[in-house]
């Protein structure tokens, strides 16, 4: 399996409680986020959110779809949200959010295995176009957000560190 580490950081020039709102609610991302093609709840954990299970299915430009599902493992709300993936990938992801001088910074961290067969047999070729598939999906995000909240993107920068 390959492994990969993911940072997205997005500014929006949104109310912090917006921005959380939107991203907390990720049964609505299909709405506003290009790339997120259905979220289903499968367990709805408790009245947190902590222990909460929803299967998404995200399409890039790509010719290929992950499916993974997400069980929430902390919620700090308005500051964390953090949970661990299996399926298609495997590993955590944690949602970090702050807010200074009316910009909302929302830090996204990806720490994930691909378990496809056929992905983990293509990395030493098509790693750069998997980083520029995840870049270009994040990038929609941030711009979709924006959208949503009818707030400016004051900028998105994503990186990768492959291991």
């Amino acid at each position: 399996m390959a492994n990969y580490e993911f940072l997205t950081i997005w500014r929006i020039q949104a109310p912090l409680p917006e921005v959380w709102e939107a991203i907390y609610h990720s049964e609505r991302w299909p709405e506003w986020w290009r790339g997120v093609e259905s979220v289903v709840e499968l367990e709805q954990g408790s009245d947190g959110g902590v222990g909460n299970k929803r299967r998404y299915t995200w399409k890039g430009l790509l010719p290929y779809r992950l499916t993974f599902v997400i069980r929430a493992t902390r919620i700090e709300h308005e500051r964390l949200l953090e949970g661990t993936a299996s399926g298609d990938l495997s590993g955590s992801g944690a949602w970090r959010f702050s807010h200074h001088d009316g910009v909302t910074l929302v830090r996204y961290e990806w720490r994930v295995r691909t378990t496809k067969g056929w992905m983990n047999v293509m990395v030493p070729l098509a790693k750069p176009l998997f980083r520029w598939n995840h870049d270009k999906v994040m990038a929609w995000g941030g711009t979709g957000l924006a959208a949503r909240l009818r707030a400016r993107l004051r900028g998105t920068d994503s990186g990768v560190a492959w291991r």
